[in-house]
């Protein structure tokens, strides 16, 4: 006996990859429903390869009711309006927006740092999946947290153009045939040329000069792994379709080597440690673009301070920062409280 689950923003990047996840992974299904804005209706969408079709339905219509597990990956907007009456018809939401993340009453996931938080989902019937900078990068942080203890962390990203949607994945392609044809290029989604250049520039600007993205970044790690640890960010956009990287720079309470840091995180789970300290012995987005690990590789240490050690973090957005975690709390969430059969 499965779950009956809705995916909710089924016709977004996200949306279609939490759908392909759901059948690569034979999430227990007896039912599932692709369910979008009215301007959807209709549209078939495939179960990832199973060959199994699904016709959109409209989200404003959608009845909630006899739902075990829905997933959100339609935006802020139409969750704060929909997401709580799914919530009090039963059914489990699990949250791909920013909406509800540091709600002190709704966990925020990531299963293979904070499964015991998944507890407390019953105060809102909803569950948080973080930011995808922050889910890969929690995931690089805790098993060495748990050796060491983390006192401060400086990430710098480089942000895929999926993570602003396909409209950002447009404007890249667009911008880079533009180029090369000698059309002029007009930026749209993004506020400055995306295409052959970085933007350090990633949501809305905070009054401290820092950027939502970074906000959420340190805001989002405190709440998951641990509140002490001290944090700043920068967040940059560049021209790669799928996955994010992070350079990240790590420093200890307690003593720990290049070595034992290594070691550590080739047992760690959801990790995949690819560090060669040879010519492409290291992972790039092209690479992890597809794949449900979080590769580390670059690990070295910091002689600018004690107990200091540097890294490189890269992930597929699209699946662990996003559709891939939402599936696992989801699995996580069946194994603990939603047993069938």
């Amino acid at each position: 006996m499965g779950y009956r689950v809705a995916v909710v923003g089924a016709t977004g990047n996200v949306g279609r990859e939490m759908l392909a996840i759901l059948a690569e992974r034979e999430f227990p299904m007896d039912e599932v429903a692709a369910v979008a804005s009215s301007r959807s209706i209709g549209m078939e969408l495939e179960v990832g390869d199973s060959g199994k079709m699904v016709k959109c339905k409209s989200l404003e219509h959608f009845d909630f009711t006899g739902w075990d597990i829905a997933l959100f990956a339609a935006g802020s907007g139409p969750t704060k309006e929909y997401a709580p009456k799914a919530a009090a018809a039963g059914c489990v939401v699990i949250d791909n927006s920013s909406l509800y993340r540091m709600d002190p009453d709704v966990p925020l996931i990531v299963p293979e740092v904070n499964p015991d938080a998944i507890d407390g989902y019953k105060k809102r019937n909803i569950i948080a999946n973080p930011n995808c900078s922050t889910a890969q990068l929690v995931v690089a942080l805790k098993p060495l947290h748990d050796f060491a203890k983390i006192k401060r962390v400086i990430v710098s990203t480089y942000q895929s153009v999926s993570g602003a949607g396909k409209e950002g994945m447009d404007e890249l392609f667009e911008q880079s045939r533009a180029i090369f044809v000698g059309d002029r290029v007009e930026p749209r989604k993004f506020t400055k040329q995306i295409a052959f250049n970085v933007i350090p520039h990633i949501d809305e600007f905070m009054d401290d000069g820092s950027t939502k993205e970074e906000w959420k970044m340190m805001v989002e790690t405190k709440k998951i792994l641990d509140p002490k640890i001290k944090m700043n960010a920068t967040c940059v956009r560049v021209p790669v379709f799928v996955g994010h990287s992070e350079a990240v720079n790590i420093e200890f309470e307690n003593e720990i080597t290049a070595k034992q840091a290594q070691d550590i995180l080739r047992e760690a789970p959801g990790i995949m440690l690819v560090d060669k300290r040879e010519d492409g012995g290291y992972v790039t987005p092209t690479e992890a673009a597809g794949d449900s690990a979080t590769y580390i590789s670059r690990v070295r240490e910091d002689p600018t301070v004690e107990n200091g050690i540097t890294l490189w973090c890269v992930s597929d957005n699209l699946r662990k920062g996003a559709a891939l975690n939402a599936v696992q709390i989801a699995e996580l969430l069946g194994r603990r409280h939603l047993q069938k059969g």
